[in-house]
Order: C-alpha cells, then sequence, then structure tokens
C-alpha cells in the first residue's frame, strides 16, 4: 500500500482570476476545470484550484507552496519579466535552499526553491 500523488488544494475567491494569474503571470497550463475547480499544471506540479467555500478548501490566503525548481535565478527573472509582485527575492539561507517568494491576488504564497549551489 503507498500513496501514489499529492495535489495542493488553493483556496481562491474567483476561480477564473485564479486560473488567468497561474497561467499569464506564473507560466502554468489549464489542466482541468470542473465548474468551481480547476487544476493548473507546470511541467511536473499540478495545484488544484478551489473556489472558497467549497468542503475541501480553507480560508482565503491560508495556503503556502513551495515549489521546487531546478534554476530559481532563471524562474524569478521569468515572473518578474511577466509583472508578478515578488514578496522576496532569491536569496540563500541557512537551511540549504535559495528561494523566493511571491503571492496570489487572495493572499496564498508560493515559495520558489532549489538547493543552494555553495
Amino acid at each position: 500500500m503507498k500513496i501514489t500523488a499529492f495535489a495542493p488544494v488553493i483556496p481562491v475567491s474567483d476561480v477564473d482570476a485564479a486560473i488567468r494569474f497561474f497561467t499569464q503571470k506564473l507560466g502554468f497550463r489549464q489542466e482541468f476545470r470542473f465548474g468551481d475547480y480547476a487544476g493548473v499544471e507546470r511541467d511536473e506540479c499540478l495545484l488544484h484550484l478551489s473556489l472558497v467555500g467549497n468542503p475541501n478548501t480553507g480560508a482565503l490566503g491560508s495556503a503556502s507552496v513551495y515549489l521546487f525548481c531546478d534554476d530559481v535565478d532563471a524562474i524569478y527573472e521569468d515572473l518578474v519579466q511577466r509583472k508578478v509582485v515578488v514578496l522576496s527575492e532569491p536569496k540563500d539561507y541557512a537551511y540549504g535552499m535559495r528561494d523566493f517568494v511571491v503571492a496570489d491576488a487572495d493572499g496564498n504564497r508560493f515559495t520558489f526553491g532549489m538547493p543552494n549551489p555553495t
């Protein structure tokens, strides 16, 4: 017996606006949509977007997702060019990671990071 996959569920106030943010700003593509529930995917990362109030959803702004990547500085530059509001720029941390943080319009936080090369 094993767990084979996971999908973070992000509470959003407007599914259409969230899909636009993820596709236009963060470079994801829409994988599926069922009414007020949708999935967006980039590379091997699948996130579920759920209208706040759905049974599987927490409060707005309660999600915090760490997205591992192979070149955090390139991702950062791409998102800056897409005019994404960045909460913190890439930085090396004592816990061995180099990362930065962005947020969506609902206050959910997304950290992009990779192992610190030094």
